[in-house]
């Protein structure tokens, strides 16, 4: 793996993460703070303030930004924040995100635009306002949360499986146009993690949510290291989600939809 060595009295280069007040995206920016990076850090609530003193404590600078990225003018001010360090941006881990679970003809519709706007809209806002200053600088890492839900149709979140698949194409795409620039793009495509997401998004009852998850500190090393090697992409962490990324790129969409719908139909633990 490649790594990041600090001599004694130089500055340390900044990465910034979206969502990092808990999850994989707190987890994330661990990995930055005890890897020589200072952080600016941001989420919608004051938690982010809280959270900060764990990565000071790992011997970074640490700033944060409330913001809600799914609206234009939080995805802005958080650019102005940026701006406002004058130091250049190594690294960004745009890993923001929330999901809806439920039947499409019950689920909330504003929520599920929210899901579009910070999911998809943010995540292009952010790259477009970044990525031009790291080709600028023929330098920089990107890292996108993605998801493996990208990789299949899913019944019962079919805004979020859809929002993830748009952003790993993204992400795919943007790493082509930029690889002969210096700046790098990697998917970060975790499976069912153990972190707040099933209880947001309204999913509690559903099998995905009783199974075994994966660890968020492991997610987030398996992307943390995948970012500085530059890979393409990196299903993270436990075996069974990487053979369940493996087995989807064989199986017809149909079969992946049935799968999918049996894991996150509300109630089907009980059934």
């Amino acid at each position: 793996m490649t790594t990041y060595s600090v001599p004694d009295g130089t500055t340390r280069p900044l990465a910034v993460v979206t969502g990092a007040s808990s999850g994989i995206g707190y987890e994330l920016a661990k990995q930055f703070a005890k890897n020589g990076f200072d952080l600016l850090i941001t989420s919608t609530g004051g938690r982010i303030d809280t959270v900060a003193e764990a990565f000071e404590q790992l011997g970074a600078k640490v700033e944060t930004v409330q913001a809600d990225l799914a609206t234009y003018d939080g995805v802005e001010t958080l650019y102005q924040q940026i701006q406002a360090t004058g130091k250049p941006v190594e690294a960004i881990a745009i890993n923001a995100g929330v999901g809806v679970g439920g039947a499409f003809i019950e689920t909330d519709l504003q929520a599920e635009l929210n899901v579009i706007e910070l999911n998809i809209a943010s995540s292009v806002h952010l790259a477009k306002r970044i990525v031009p200053d790291m080709v600028a600088r023929h330098q920089g890492r990107i890292l996108f949360t993605s998801s493996i839900a990208s990789q299949m149709p899913g019944p019962f979140q079919a805004v979020y499986a859809a929002s993830k698949s748009f952003v790993h194409s993204f992400s795919q795409a943007l790493r082509n146009e930029l690889k002969d620039s210096g700046v790098t793009v990697t998917a970060l495509m975790p499976g069912a993690t153990d972190t707040n997401f099933f209880d947001r998004a309204g999913l509690e009852d559903a099998k995905v949510n009783k199974a075994p998850k994966d660890d968020p500190a492991e997610v987030a090393r398996m992307g943390f290291e995948a970012l500085l090697d530059g890979k393409d992409s990196i299903l993270a962490e436990s075996l069974l989600t990487k053979v369940a990324g493996t087995v989807s790129k064989i199986l017809p969409d149909p079969l992946k939809a049935e799968l999918h719908r049996q894991m996150s139909e509300p109630g089907a633990v009980n059934k």
